[in-house]
Order: C-alpha cells, then sequence, then structure tokens
C-alpha cells in the first residue's frame, strides 16, 4: 500500500511539474520581491508549455580584479596608464571557476536541460525552459503579467530558490524577477527660462557666482553665432566647444559605435540630405556601417532618436568610421539587449573605441545582482580601451522621464562607476543647467574614489537641503555635460527640433572620438574609460556650469555650483584644453 501511494504521489508531480520535498534537492530562496511593481498587472498562470528563455549568471571569478585592472590603465600616473588588456586577459576575471560550471550544467543536465554559453568568457549560459519546468527545478511560481500603460506582457515570477549547492556558484536567473516597464522617450520640452543675460564680450562667459560660490575666472570660447540660441547645429557646437572641423585621418584605427533599441532606424539619405544641410564642407555621400544584434535591421524610414544619434556622430566626428548597432526584438525584459549589445562587442576583437548610448532605465527597476553584472561588462569594454558614454536621462531627478516620486530616483546604466554619464545644459555665455537633466546617487553602487573629493566639496556646499532623498554615499552622476536642446535633425526629409540628454551623449561621444584621432595619429593609446582622467584635471580645463538646477519629485533638485555637481558634472568640455591635458598626461 505505501509503495502504491508513494507511485501516485511521483506520477501527480510528474503531471503537475512539481517535485514534492522528498524527491528534490534543498532549496534556498535566492531572490524575491515583496509585491507585483506599479504598472504591471497579474492573468493568472500561462500556458504550461509555454517556453521561457531563461539565462543563467554564473558567478564570475575575480570581478575585484577586474575593477583593479581597469583603473590600472584608466588612472594617470599608473605605469600601466592606457596600457589597455587583451579580449583574453579581460575574460580570465569574469569567467566562471570550473567547478561552478559542473555544479550548475549537473544540476540543469539533471534537469533535462541542455544549455549554451552566451557570453564569450562563458559567464552567461541561456536555455528556452518550459513554465511547469522552470517553476518545478526553481520552487517559482510563473505568470503572465501585463504593463497596464503599454499593454505588453511578460512572463515572471515574484521569487525563486536554487539547490542550496549552487549558492556562490550560480549568481541569478534572468529574468525571473525582472520588471522593467516598456522604455518610453518621449520628446523632451524646453522652454527658456527668463532671467537677466549676464554682459560679456564677444568670445567669452563670465560664470555667475553666487553667494556660495566663489567667482570664476573668465572662459574662453570661440565666437557663438546668434542663430545658435534657437538651433544647434554641428557648427554652433564647434563654436562653442572648439571642436575641430577638419576630418580625422586614422579611420582604419579609429571608431565610434551608436546603440540603438527599440526598432529606431537611421535612413541614409537622412543623413545625407543632413550633412548637405548641416556639414556642406564634408562628402554629403559619407554614411554608416551597421551592425546587427539578435536580428536588429535597420531598415525603414527614419526615426527621431536613431537620426539625432547617427547624424550627430558622422556629422560631428569628422572622418571617424561611424557603426549604427541595431539591436533586435530581443528586449522583451527590458534589459536583454542591453545585454547582447555588450556581449557582442566584447566578442570582437577590435571592440569600438568609443560607445554612446541614449537609452537607459531608472535604478530601481534593476535588480542589483544585474545591474552589478551588466557594469561589469562595461568595464570589460573599458579595460580593452573603450570610452563607454550613456544619456543621464531627462527627468530632473525624477528619473530617466519625468514622474511623481518620493524620493529622487537615480537612473542606469549611468550610475555604473564605470560609465561616463552625460548631463545636459541649455543656452551659453553662459550656459546653464537643463532643468530636465538627470542627476544624483545610486542606490547600488558605491562612490567610486575618483569621485571622493569633487563630491565632497558639493555635498559640503548642499548642507542639508533635500538630504534625507538621496543616498550621499551613492556614486554621483552624471560626470560631464554638453549642450541638449533645439537640435536640427533630419527626420525623413524634414528638419526638426530634438532635445534631451540623447543629444549630448553623442556629441561629446564625437568629441572624444576626434581626440582619440589625434592620440593615434602619434601612436598613442585611445583615452578608454574617460572618468579618472576627467576627475584628476584641475580647475578651469571643463567649462563650469554654475547656474540652473534639474527640478523633481516636488523640489528645485540639485543647484549647479562651481566644480562638480549632480546636474551637470564637472562641466562642459573644450576640446583644445582637452587635448592638451591628454598631452600633459604623458609625463606623469
Amino acid at each position: 500500500m505505501f509503495a502504491a501511494s508513494l507511485l501516485v504521489l511521483f506520477l501527480v508531480c510528474l503531471v503537475s511539474g512539481r517535485p514534492t520535498a522528498h524527491l528534490r534537492s534543498k532549496m534556498a530562496l535566492h531572490e524575491r520581491r515583496t509585491s507585483v511593481p506599479g504598472g504591471f498587472k497579474s492573468f493568472g498562470a500561462p500556458d504550461p508549455g509555454t517556453l521561457l528563455d531563461l539565462r543563467f549568471a554564473f558567478v564570475q571569478s575575480d570581478p575585484a580584479g577586474l575593477e583593479t585592472a581597469l583603473y590600472d590603465v584608466s588612472t594617470p600616473g599608473s605605469k600601466n596608464f592606457r596600457k589597455y588588456l587583451t579580449k583574453a586577459q579581460v575574460e580570465q576575471f569574469v569567467a566562471p571557476k570550473p567547478e561552478s560550471v559542473n555544479v550548475v550544467q549537473t544540476w540543469l543536465k539533471d534537469n533535462g536541460i541542455v544549455a549554451q554559453a552566451v557570453t564569450p568568457a562563458g559567464d552567461w549560459i541561456s536555455a528556452k525552459i518550459s513554465v511547469a519546468k522552470a517553476n518545478a527545478m526553481l520552487d517559482a511560481d510563473f505568470q503572465q503579467y501585463s504593463h497596464v500603460g503599454s499593454n505588453t506582457s511578460v512572463i515572471r515570477t515574484l521569487s525563486y530558490s536554487i539547490p542550496v549547492n549552487l549558492k556562490g556558484h550560480l549568481d541569478f536567473v534572468h529574468p525571473a524577477t525582472t520588471f522593467i516597464a516598456p522604455v518610453a522617450k518621449p520628446p523632451v520640452q524646453y522652454v527658456p527660462q527668463k532671467r537677466p543675460k549676464a554682459q560679456t564680450a564677444p568670445g567669452t562667459a563670465k560664470a555667475k557666482a553666487t553667494s556660495s560660490q566663489k567667482q570664476l575666472a573668465p572662459v574662453k570660447l570661440a565666437f557663438i553665432p546668434t542663430e545658435c540660441i534657437n538651433a544647434t547645429t554641428p557648427a554652433c557646437l564647434q563654436d562653442i566647444y572648439n571642436i575641430p572641423q577638419t576630418p580625422g585621418t586614422q579611420s582604419a584605427n579609429n571608431s565610434l559605435a551608436v546603440a540603438s533599441f527599440l526598432g529606431e532606424t537611421a535612413d541614409p539619405k537622412d543623413l545625407t540630405r543632413f550633412l548637405a544641410e548641416f556639414r556642406p564642407d564634408i562628402d554629403n555621400s559619407t554614411t554608416f556601417a551597421v551592425k546587427s544584434v539578435d536580428g536588429g535591421v535597420d531598415n525603414g524610414p527614419g526615426t527621431g532618436e536613431a537620426s539625432l544619434d547617427i547624424q550627430y556622430t558622422v556629422g560631428l566626428a569628422t572622418g571617424v568610421p561611424t557603426t549604427f548597432v541595431d539591436v533586435g526584438p530581443r528586449n522583451e525584459d527590458g534589459l536583454g539587449g542591453f545585454l547582447d549589445i555588450i556581449d557582442a562587442l566584447l566578442a570582437e576583437d577590435t571592440p569600438p573605441n568609443v560607445l554612446t548610448t541614449s537609452f537607459g532605465f531608472n535604478e530601481a527597476d534593476i535588480p542589483p545582482a544585474l545591474a552589478q553584472n551588466l557594469c561589469n561588462a562595461y568595464a570589460q569594454l573599458g579595460s580593452r580601451g573603450t570610452s563607454v558614454l550613456f544619456a543621464s536621462g531627462d527627468g530632473g531627478v525624477s528619473g530617466a522621464q519625468p514622474q511623481d516620486c518620493q524620493a529622487f530616483e537615480p537612473t542606469f546604466p549611468s550610475t555604473c562607476p564605470f560609465v561616463t554619464s552625460v548631463g545636459g545644459t541649455v543656452e551659453f555665455l553662459p550656459e546653464i543647467a537643463a532643468p530636465f537633466s538627470s542627476g544624483g546617487f545610486s542606490n547600488i553602487f558605491p562612490r567610486p574614489t575618483y569621485q571622493n573629493a569633487a563630491v565632497d566639496t558639493y555635498l559640503q556646499t548642499l548642507g542639508n537641503i533635500d538630504f534625507k532623498l538621496f543616498n550621499k554615499t551613492g556614486r554621483a552622476f552624471p560626470d560631464v555635460s554638453m549642450q541638449a536642446v533645439n537640435f536640427q535633425v533630419n527626420i525623413r526629409g524634414t528638419v526638426q527640433n530634438v532635445s534631451g540628454t540623447s543629444a549630448a551623449s553623442p556629441s561629446f561621444a564625437s568629441l572624444v572620438a576626434l581626440l582619440n584621432d589625434r592620440q593615434l595619429a602619434q601612436g598613442e593609446a585611445p583615452l578608454g574609460f574617460l572618468n579618472p582622467f576627467l576627475y584628476s584635471l584641475g580647475p578651469g580645463i571643463l567649462n563650469d556650469i554654475t547656474q540652473g538646477s534639474n527640478p523633481g519629485c516636488g523640489t528645485e533638485g540639485f543647484p549647479a555650483e562651481v566644480g562638480w555637481d549632480p546636474v551637470t558634472g564637472l562641466g562642459t568640455p573644450d576640446f583644445i584644453n582637452l587635448f592638451g591635458l591628454i598631452l600633459a598626461s604623458k609625463q606623469r
């Protein structure tokens, strides 16, 4: 009778897909959400046979060693400054230990799962698993959820467990508990503030000091045409930031990549029209390469974000080969494409010298383990000599986009300490902080040491203003800034105004690409991870922005101040000054 009962129990479990405690390894809760995130609603259990595309992240072998190596090649004064690592050297830091691979793969095999490596170092593996099987092997309860605002649906669980013997070997399963609202990029509306203009002679801009600020020396600028007041063009950016018009000469070794998501397309015909109107000094047949990730196809009429990014990289980084990296639809979890594009670039023997991305998320939507893992991927690129730049976001202190909030919302990947976050400015003579420029302090990543002096100075100036609304000890962002309003972009044959930090990031990336061109022409390495170098600069090298703030969450946000601030970072660039400091850094 007992044997028969046990057989019945086994058959019931087999049908349900869920083993009993007698028949499975001891499990331990691994990730858990206490509630369904706002904006999502459960619609019950999906068909048990529905296949989930699950990824399993191994615990990396030496992430601390990777971070040390990144700073070693990125910090002025280091004996290995700009002596970048090879692909194989970087992979040694993140490749899982053999025992981790063995124990995880054995567990998957015992469950009838065959997983394939999806990263160059093998630290991620992927497999298609039915809902019933995933529920059984992860002690989970996958449900169908719909995002109310967009009518998109995902299959997620609020918690899952793993066998105790996998602890220390399996970092996490993705996208099991990851709920990310579909990204929307509404156009940024900027209304110029009514304020008295500073009286300055043409060609100079003098910072207006507040009671808590010291008077700065004048910042020298080129003469700025009056038409740049209402319309930003490549010529305006060249004048404001002393960016050279002469073409680069190192096309064989230099490269600039633009990351694109959500079906955005860049039409070469729009680029031709843009160059004919705004860069008539260069061949308007100049175009860009396209790299496909996850089946992305740059095909069809131009869209706003892609057109902006391509036209202000090709049109500003004169003569630098530019690649549009089109990430396809494997982005149902909001972050899938972000993982895949970095894996694709890391798989290349020679990744791009500069990568710019104008998309991002609210940090609160990203599980900390996943955020750290993706941040480590950016560290891998930086260790190999790539400058990784992200737009900081357009919601002020409320996050990637304006929203109701009870506390300041940092954005990701801008809060990753291994990327350069780019905020926005408006106007000139003097420039002021764009009120939409996202900035603040991470709730996941601690402040990196390269920021300590600059951020401590700002916090002392700020005092106790809104101090309960943000994490003073977190990684601070943005790092730099650039003009971010009224960019003239040709979209489907019509010139339109586009604004946002998504205009600032490709512009700053273009300036970096031109600096790299001069580096390479002298037989030097590209600039790589920028932040340790930028934060080591003395005053007066970047154009310090001391006016404006980034309101949100019912507050005025952070005020721009002398030195670094969480609206405009260290300030806006001057190509001539930066190149001089790059030359000087070789002597350190």
